[in-house]
């Protein structure tokens, strides 16, 4: 078996965290007028932040999967698998958001929308793993000269997508290989990041201030929209702004150089990572019932937001790992977390 990486893993980590923190800030962001300025500028930073974890996700799914040899055998068993969690998933948050929640949702449009929002994910992963035997073949087949070409073509091609959705117009093709969203992007650059991560001419401390300055610019250039048009922009935080591409990619190059590309946790701490880790895919598909169940009975106006973020992102991760420890107690658990 090969050895795990723990780089990779600590990113993992992390990054189920801040999801759960976008999840968070985002009702208080929305929230904007309604609470106090301070509230929204303290929300709005951790939610910048807080985006570099689903690119992360789908760059650790790059760092892992293209380029690998599979079976055929093995990628229609992770097919399946996803497709049973989305299927399921998909069926508790419909009872839910229509039993307690008391939401409308018509089931025809289950092929366009998700029944809970943060479902998108699956629905994005699902295709990339259908064409996940074709693109490995083509990374195992590329030279470092063409890998660089096709980084420089896509990231082109992610930029022009995201400036035309800007004009409210897309293209009358979609780019083959990419599409018309971002998450097939963030698949190969994750490969590419992770097979040159010790070759890239640039520094750690680079990496740092480049991530740190993207966010500010995201952070900037939402305020500022924000302020004119009086209501909470997110444009600048979606997963296809130039500034959190950047932000996310240079954030994902310094943890995997954490150590010399080498971070080995101690025992205990390994332990702790691997458990946290086993986790996390059921983290973020079980945790906005508790959120949705907060929303339910409070406004975000009704707690500081300086109180209830903080409270709410360690009190959600905190109820949401202990369900789905229990739920990997079990077979069926173990198949849809």
């Amino acid at each position: 078996m090969k050895e795990k990486n723990y780089n990779l893993e600590l990113i993992r980590m992390i990054s189920f965290v801040l999801v759960i923190a976008i999840h968070v800030t985002n009702y208080f962001c929305r929230a904007y007028g309604k609470i106090p300025q301070g509230e929204y500028l303290f929300s709005l930073a951790l939610d910048t932040a807080a985006r570099v974890s689903v690119p992360c996700f789908f760059m650790i799914s790059g760092a892992l999967l293209l380029g690998r040899e599979e079976p055929v055998s093995k990628h229609i068993s992770r097919l399946i698998r996803f497709t049973i969690v989305l299927v399921v998933w998909s069926a508790i948050y419909y009872v839910w958001n229509i039993g307690y929640m008391k939401s409308e949702y018509d089931l025809k449009d289950i092929l366009e929308v998700p029944v809970e929002a943060h479902l998108w994910y699956l629905y994005a992963m699902i295709p990339i793993y259908i064409a996940m035997p074709f693109l490995q073949v083509m990374c195992r087949g590329m030279s470092m000269k063409l890998e660089r070409f096709f980084l420089i073509v896509t990231t082109a091609a992610a930029l022009i997508n995201y400036g035309m959705w800007l004009i409210h117009q897309e293209p009358y093709y979609d780019f083959p290989l990419i599409g018309d969203r971002v998450y097939a992007y963030y698949l190969f650059i994750g490969y590419y990041i992770y097979k040159y991560r010790r070759h890239i001419r640039i520094s750690q401390k680079t990496a740092a201030i480049v991530c740190i300055l993207s966010m500010a610019a995201s952070f900037g250039i939402t305020l500022a929209a924000t302020t004119v048009q009086q209501d909470h922009y997110e444009g600048a935080l979606t997963y296809a702004a130039p500034f959190i591409i950047l932000s996310a990619v240079s954030f994902f190059l310094f943890m995997l150089r954490i150590r010399g590309a080498h971070f080995v946790p101690g025992e205990r701490s390994r332990r702790i990572i691997d458990l946290f880790c086993s986790c996390s895919f059921g983290i973020y598909l079980i945790h906005i019932l508790f959120l949705d169940n907060y929303k339910k009975h409070m406004e975000a106006s009704d707690l500081s937001a300086w109180i209830a973020v903080p409270t709410l992102i360690i009190g959600i991760g905190a109820v949401s790992f202990v369900c789905v420890w229990g739920m990997r107690k079990f077979r069926v658990g173990r198949k849809i977390t």
